[in-house]
Parts: C-alpha cells; structure tokens; sequence
C-alpha cells in the first residue's frame, strides 16, 4: 500500500479541491529545472464549422476510429447520402461535435487517455475532420517528437493529472496545463532532433506501406459475399444514390403497414430484396432456437461495481464486438430475477433502437450479463445455421440496408423482432457456411497481423525517444 501524507492546505489550494493519490504524487514531483505546459504546447480553441462547407464528400473521425497505435481510419461521410450505420456521426456533427486540424497538430483524447488513443496530425489526414471529445494540441517546437513523448515518457505524467470518471479516467484543458517537463530531458531531445527524425521518418515510411494494405472488417465481410453469391454491391451502390423516383399506389397498399415513406420505397430496397430472394426462400425465424427477445431494462440502484455480471448496452457492442471494458457492473439480485435475458456463448446482440441502431455482436466467450432493453437477442438454432454466418450475415450491407427501410420513427428509431424475423436468410449446407466464416476470419487474421507489425514498428518509436533521453 502506497502512502502520503499531504496537508490540508495542499488540497484546498487547488480549485477542484482533488485528493486522489497520483495527482499529489506527481505534484511533489515537479522539482528542479522544468519547462510548463505553455512553453512547450498551446490549446487550439475550437472554431466553429458551418455545415455549408460540407456540401461534398469528406471524412470524420471520432476517438473509437483511431486505434492504440494513432492511427486513424476515418468514416467516409456525405450528408447526400447519409446512411443507417453512419447515422449517429451525421447527427453528433450537426450539434457541433466536430473540429478542423492542421499539419503537426496534436490531438489528445479526453475519454480514457490511457489507452493512447493520440493523434498525429500530417500531409496524409490533415483535411480530416475530428471530435471535439479530443483535446487539440498545437506545439511550438518539435511536434512529431513531443507527440511520441506523449506516447513514452510523458504518458505516467498525463494519466496521474487525468480524473477518475465513471470507472475510467477522463481528461481536461485545465488539467493538461498542470503538465510540467523536465528541461533536461527536453533540450536533450531538441539537441537531438535531427538525428531521431530521421529515425522516425524510416519508420513511419514502412508504417504508411503497411496501410495501404488494410480493410475495413465490412469490406471485407461483403467481399467474400458477393464472391460467393454474387451479389451486385455495384448496382446496389447506384440505386441508393437515387434521390426521385416514382411509386404505384399498390406499392403502398401491399405493405401490412401502409408506409408510405420514401425510404421504405427506394429502388435500392426492392433490389436487395429480389437478390436475397433469388438465392433462398427461408427467413430468420426459420433459423432460431427462440423467439428473438428483447432486453431488460435497468434503474440506477441495479448497478454494482462491486458486481459479478455485465449490463450489455449499445455501449458495449459499439465496436461491433462485446467490449466488457465499457459495460458496467450489475448486482447479483438484478441478474438473477433478469437471468432469462441473459448471453452464451454464440448468442447475437442487435442494437435495435436509437443511433446505433443496427450494430451487431456477437458472443463468443462464457461471461454472466443481461443484455439492454435497446438491444435484441438472436439465438441461433446450431443444428440449421453456423452462428458466426449469421453475425457476418447480419453485418453485410445487405442485411444492413434492410433495418435501414425498415426502421421506424421520427426522433428514436426502432426495428423490432417481429420484422427482423421475416427478413431473407441464406440457406446453404453448414458445411458451406462454415467455409465462408473461415475465409471471413482468415482475411481478418492477416488485418490482425499488419495492424501487429504496426504496432511493434511504433514500439521501436518510444524506445528511440527512451534511449536518446538516457544518454544524459
């Protein structure tokens, strides 16, 4: 156990009156000859951008599009043809959630700053578009070496001044200028500079090599679907980009529900429909265990942090995967009297209300969790269909653009169970299926293994940086 003894005085003298143990450790750290946060950085304010520049096609990056080494992989955006799966950065841009960058910025994140979730900014992403839920850096010396200081030994530093948010740190403006650097250290690496971007430089060349080589998981989903059932994403693409069309008034007549809106009616709809029903006659529900359920529903006084089992929101399958990082705990009572909507293993979460609506997961490991009353579960019958087809089924645009037409709504969006039941489901031996998951993985596991070559590239970065600093 680590302890200190700090004055009353100490933590009334700071204005949020902090008491938590690294924060005061770091303080009586801040000896001898330093450099504070305004000599070496400043904090670019945040402008406004008026949705008339984006008129055309650009590109939007929140913090959970930038992985742990900073690179960034950008959502491709166009408020012409905005869609279902893009729908929640369409809507926090037009609140004003969204800020410009230029050449040499840094950007920090305010949310979990321990996961290294920093930005360089360069020629290659400097007319992307960002969050403001990054803090923005501009250095005034050095700004790809202080960036990958952040990275190495400035980071002790940055999480011991962040706050403990709701079970990870979070990350202010007035928090980050508390930072103060060892004057040593930073003139031994400006006298050094050269020598060490050079390094850098080689580097990040091969890194930008790598790169090019990724794909998104969905390019890759549709890709081995469309090369095994021969779906044409070509003339899908075209269809949606069509804006006027006309319709029979039997069109809306045929529809158990009378819709009448044009999305419901698009080409591009009818189309996705006539290629699913070319290669199969069966629906969803043909393939289900149970009937498609959805969640519970929660009050505050149900969550436990000292709790043994996940409460699985929107939150956790953001990713489109279970990431129990962001779920929080609940209390054993909540789970035992919820225990009939709780997950196993090869279960699938749909998001079927709100932003998210749409995103899907899929449970692959044994944990105790109830899943959220704006989610739905899909149990898949392991005898008719391989679950994991049916998750990267349900994950192909196809299947997407369907809950795109077929959700309802004004405000808050819905799709229920009783219409993802009837929507088309690919019937082919289990054999088969399991061929398809295994070129799906296999495309994924060689993503897995550029993105691992990446990271052990920007590995020998911080050791540069750690090495030109201990030759003091």
């Amino acid at each position: 156990m680590n302890i200190q003894t700090i004055d009353i005085s100490t933590i009334s003298a700071e204005k949020t009156l902090r008491q938590d143990y690294d924060y005061h450790k770091y303080k009586t750290k801040l000896n001898g000859l330093i450099y504070s946060f305004s000599e070496l950085f400043e904090i670019v304010p945040k402008s406004k951008i008026a949705l008339s520049q984006l008129n055309q096609q650009f590109r939007y990056c929140e913090i959970s599009d930038i992985d742990k080494n900073g690179d960034v992989f950008p959502q491709i955006l166009n408020f012409e043809e905005r869609n279902l799966l893009q729908e929640n950065y369409y809507k926090k841009i037009e609140k004003g959630d969204i800020i410009s960058v230029q050449e040499d910025d840094i950007l920090i994140s305010k949310i979990r700053p321990n996961l290294k979730k920093y930005v360089r900014i360069t020629k290659e992403n400097e007319d992307i578009y960002f969050t403001s839920a990054f803090i923005h850096l501009r250095a005034k010396m050095m700004p790809e070496i202080l960036y990958y200081c952040f990275r190495s030994s400035f980071y002790d530093s940055l999480i011991a001044i962040s706050r403990q948010g709701k079970g990870y740190p979070t990350l202010n403006e007035n928090d980050l200028k508390l930072l103060k650097f060892d004057k040593i250290m930073i003139d031994l690496l400006f006298k050094n500079q050269k020598l060490i971007k050079s390094k850098i430089d080689s580097i990040e060349e091969r890194v930008r090599e790598l790169k090019k080589q990724l794909l998104n998981e969905s390019i890759i989903i549709d890709n081995v679907f469309s090369q095994r059932f021969v779906f044409d994403y070509t003339k899908f693409s075209k269809l949606k980009k069509i804006k006027q069309f006309d319709c029979k008034q039997s069109d809306f007549s045929n529809n158990p529900d009378l819709r009448f809106s044009a999305k419901f009616h698009r080409n591009a709809g009818a189309f996705v429909m006539e290629q699913l029903n070319a290669i199969t006659d069966k629906k969803i529900k043909h393939f289900i265990s149970e009937p498609i359920t959805l969640g519970a529903s929660i009050s505050p006084r149900d969550f436990d942090e000292n709790g043994n089992a996940y409460y699985i929101s929107m939150a956790t399958i953001k990713t489109l995967e279970i990431e129990l990082d962001d779920s929080q705990l609940i209390s054993e009572s909540y789970y035992k009297d919820n225990i009939n909507k709780s997950v196993k293993p090869g279960d699938i979460i749909i998001a079927r209300s709100g932003v998210a609506i749409g995103k899907t997961a899929f449970v692959k490991d044994d944990f105790d969790g109830i899943f959220a009353d704006f989610t739905m579960r899909v149990r898949i019958d392991k005898n008719k269909c391989n679950p994991e087809f049916a998750y990267y089924y349900f994950r192909s645009s196809y299947f997407q653009y369907l809950i795109e037409i077929y959700k309802k709504g004004l405000q808050n969006q819905n799709i229920f169970p009783i219409v993802i039941q009837e929507f088309p489901m690919i019937d082919i031996p289990i054999e088969e299926q399991q061929c398809i998951v295994n070129e799906i993985k296999l495309q994924i596991k060689k993503q897995d293994k550029i993105k691992s070559e990446i990271s052990e590239l920007r590995a020998k970065i911080d050791e540069i940086i750690e090495e030109t600093i201990n030759t003091r």
